[in-house]
């Protein structure tokens, strides 16, 4: 970890090397070197406790976010709304233009989180749709 051995000792600033200091005076570079080695030798284990570290906090942050997350669920014949994304939106209808499109029915499942859609008239869309972009259209 540099930081710490670039930052853990005390700096010196210019003027008080010149200065008869008890920090200059006391001052001793062999011990200084020895230290540094040490240093040194531990730099992979601070390495890799920054890392494990760092890890952590990203496991519990992503159980933290995942805990808001709904699990949606759509079968083949669902009705479901698109919601409309920048480029497909209207240029014309202003910020007051509805932002879910459709009703669509489900026809397949790509994947998990994925979907083929039709519109009303079995006129298929080009891509699958991913979860987060619909949601259910209830009548």
């Amino acid at each position: 970890m540099s930081f710490s051995l670039t930052y853990g000792a005390e700096a010196v600033i210019p003027v008080e090397v010149n200065l008869c200091s008890a920090r200059v005076a006391g001052f001793a570079s062999n011990e200084n070197e020895e230290l540094m080695a040490k240093e040194l030798n531990l730099l992979e284990e601070h390495r890799d406790v920054a890392t494990i570290r760092l890890a952590e906090y990203q496991q519990k942050l992503a159980r933290r976010c995942n805990r808001a997350v709904r699990r949606r669920e759509f079968a083949a014949g669902d009705l479901v709304l698109r919601k409309v994304v920048g480029n497909t939106r209207e240029t014309s209808a202003g910020k007051l233009a509805s932002t879910w499109e459709g009703p669509y029915r489900v026809t397949a499942i790509a994947e998990a989180v994925a979907y083929y859609l039709e519109d009303l008239e079995e006129k298929p869309l080009h891509r699958p749709w991913d979860v987060r972009n619909l949601k259910k259209f209830y009548q």
